[in-house]
């Protein structure tokens, strides 16, 4: 039986582990699509649209949000960004798991969405807030300022996790990948994820009344 795709959202303030998993998550298993988000800024060299980013205009953008054709966006740095519904529509209709490393607004309004009962949402905590500011520090990539800046923020994320459907304290990669796995797998197998279950029952349903009808 074909079953519907579903919307993993992967969630954590900066450095607890969402990139990190979500590599691990589509090594795992290459079929998951990474949602591939529109964008008003300029493409920058290499650049493919369409793979690297939907690129629109600010009208089309505008347009696509009024028409209810954006899952989630947001207005970053005098930009718009969001992922766009259709694609993904398509992708989880042919029972393909899409991919979202969003944050907490993101996660909320593609919940909200008219596809929110296919989203399976996982939250990453770190084991502690001195290890969070341990793996910032050792990227190598920021300046003090803004590693600051970033665990400010890290507290508004954490905030919000009781609104996600799993935590998951990412102590240990190998041993939070493998309950991520775990999850999505079992999320697989849900119910409502199943759509040709409903004429299965329909079937052994018409073979017992035949069966009753025969006085087998």
């Amino acid at each position: 039986m074909q079953r519907r795709g579903l919307l993993i959202i992967l969630s954590s303030p900066s450095g607890a582990g969402k990139s990190t998993h979500s590599k691990r998550l589509r090594a795992w298993d290459p079929t998951i699509e990474f949602s591939v988000s529109a964008t008003t800024r300029n493409p920058r060299e290499g650049e493919v649209d369409g793979q690297d980013y939907h690129f629109r205009t600010e009208d089309e953008f505008r347009h696509l949000v009024a028409d209810g054709e954006m899952l989630e966006h947001a207005h970053v740095f005098g930009n718009f960004y969001g992922s766009p519904k259709g694609p993904v529509k398509a992708s989880i209709d042919a029972g393909c798991d899409v991919l979202f490393d969003v944050d907490w607004q993101g996660a909320e309004q593609i919940k909200d969405s008219s596809l929110g009962q296919h989203v399976l949402s996982v939250f990453f905590l770190p084991p502690s807030i001195t290890e969070l500011r341990r793996r910032l520090e050792s990227r190598g990539q920021d300046d003090k300022e803004t590693i600051d800046k970033r665990m400010m923020q890290s507290w508004d994320e954490i905030s919000h996790w009781r609104s996600y459907d799993y935590v998951l304290i990412n102590d240990d990669l190998d041993a939070t990948e493998a309950q991520l796995r775990t999850i999505v797998e079992g999320e697989r197998q849900r119910r409502d994820q199943q759509p040709d279950l409903a004429d299965h029952v329909r079937l052994l349903h018409d073979e017992f009344t035949d069966g009753l009808k025969k006085g087998r």
